[in-house]
């Protein structure tokens, strides 16, 4: 009996020792993490807190410092993204935001024939504000305006007056040659010049028009438009271009590729073209403070160039009205279910997915859509998209379903005791360029005149071929086992 205590004394002390190594074994950078994450405090004061940490420890912490000691947010956002999975429901806090630094905006304001009749006095005016809402709203206010036809030309008054200006063209008069836009010129000097921390708009009708065109054929022009923009881009693959077509009041003359100008009144698309490095493009998506500027709000169509795939935010919701059958979430891995078996009197196995898809800088219309997602599987699951409302939030959902966008429903039958899902949304080449697109710009009277632009798929497919299409926005996998 005595030998027996003492055996059970004995093991007490170890289980108390074990433990005592176990809660010494967290760091403080752990700790710091966990309880952020708990407390929910994902200001810029508790990440310059954690910062304070590592830096305080460079020997310990070595592998959240860059070459120049400063907190290499990747790694960190490592850690916490492993600290707050362990977490139950699992808590996401993204610090791309956080310890970087301020943006500059440089517009490039074309000043060229076919551009002037955007703006004038009795029109709406839909150009000039367009260009006036991204200066309002970019953080900082760190702006240059350039005026661009023949060349860059910097604006001769100041931000405030290009706000106020009500005629920018007439104000502008005399400044470059307004006959030719040089497309090689002006985007390889923007190109050129762009720093790190620069982001670069050109606002521009896209219409290729170089000088002493004469009798050249279209097609002749447009090849040429074509190599043009894959020479330019291709030397720069490090770069985002984002580009949004919206439409705007037209009234006067318009020159078409023959240069015999014709009168038009009535709508005609123009261009926001947003130019960034592919990390500062990114950095801008997970931030909201860029929605004027990613998401204008008279867009009418957008695609991005060089767009790198997206880890989305997810979480497979286990209790929803469409689920049918049964699973488990791994509590170590959220992207594997266990125990999948499907309904007992139909045999269907349904789960939704809510995902947070605003960093995709893609349009409502286009993530709601079903048909734009690519699902493999092999059971033949069947995707549903549905975009989140307020209304669906309730307090038993709210941990999986606040701050998501869309639920991603799966529904189909267990082939087999596993099965790998695979969602993507693959990077392709909209329609809406195509359809946006004209080789004869001569006659005002045509049908899809209003709508389309001279050589727009040309000049972009130029683009596409730089930076090498294809590929995935976002890829989700899940893997389920019965």
């Amino acid at each position: 009996m005595t030998i027996m205590k003492h055996f059970i004394s004995l093991m007490l002390l170890l289980g108390v020792f074990t433990l005592a190594v176990t809660s010494c074994g967290r760091s403080p950078l752990d700790k710091a993490v966990k309880s952020a994450l708990v407390k929910q405090d994902t200001t810029q004061a508790q990440f310059d807190s954690i910062c304070s940490i590592i830096k305080q420890n460079p020997d310990r912490y070595k592998q959240y410092l860059d070459d120049q000691g400063q907190v290499d947010v990747a790694q960190l956002q490592a850690l916490i993204d492993q600290v707050g999975a362990d977490l139950r429901p699992p808590i996401r806090w993204d610090i791309a935001r956080y310890g970087q630094q301020e943006l500059s905006l440089t517009i490039y304001f074309e000043r060229s024939g076919s551009m002037v009749p955007y703006d004038n006095a009795g029109d709406r005016g839909q150009l000039k504000k367009a260009v006036n809402d991204i200066i309002n709203h970019f953080p900082g206010r760190k702006v240059n305006i350039n005026i661009v036809n023949d060349g860059i030309y910097p604006y001769q008054g100041s931000v405030d007056q290009f706000i106020k200006d009500r005629n920018i063209y007439a104000s502008t008069a005399g400044v470059g040659n307004s006959a030719f836009t040089d497309f090689q010129q002006i985007f390889g000097a923007i190109l050129k010049a762009q720093d790190a921390t620069n982001v670069s708009v050109v606002v521009t009708d896209l219409i290729y028009s170089p000088a002493d065109a004469g009798d050249v054929s279209i097609d002749k022009i447009l090849n040429e438009e074509n190599s043009l923009a894959t020479s330019i881009f291709r030397q720069y693959k490090g770069k985002s271009v984002l580009v949004h077509q919206l439409m705007g009041d037209y009234n006067g003359k318009y020159y078409p590729y023959t240069n015999r100008p014709v009168e038009f009144r009535g709508m005609r698309p123009f261009y926001l073209l947003v130019i960034a490095d592919t990390p500062v493009m990114d950095r801008m998506a997970a931030q909201g403070e860029y929605t004027e500027l990613l998401h204008p709000a008279a867009v009418r169509n957008s695609y991005r160039f060089n767009q790198s795939e997206t880890a989305v935010d997810y979480c497979v919701v286990p209790d929803w009205k469409d689920n049918a059958g049964r699973f488990r979430v791994d509590h170590k891995d959220p992207s594997r279910l266990l125990k999948c078996q499907g309904d007992k009197n139909t045999g269907v196995l349904c789960m939704t997915i809510a995902a947070r898809l605003d960093g995709l800088q893609k349009d409502e219309a286009f993530l709601a859509n079903a048909q734009n997602y690519k699902l493999q599987s092999v059971s033949g699951f069947e995707l549903k998209v549905t975009p989140i409302t307020a209304d669906m939030i309730t307090g038993n959902n709210k941990a999986y379903l606040d701050g998501k966008t869309h639920l991603l429903t799966l529904t189909g039958k267990m082939n087999g005791p596993r099965d790998q899902v695979v969602i993507s949304l693959p990077n392709e080449m909209p329609a809406w360029i195509a359809q946006s697109t004209t080789r004869d710009d001569t006659n005002p009277a045509a049908a899809g005149f209003s709508t389309t632009t001279l050589g727009l798929r040309e000049f972009l497919d130029g683009i596409a071929s730089a930076f090498g299409a294809g590929g995935n926005y976002t890829t989700i996998t899940l893997h389920l086992e019965n």
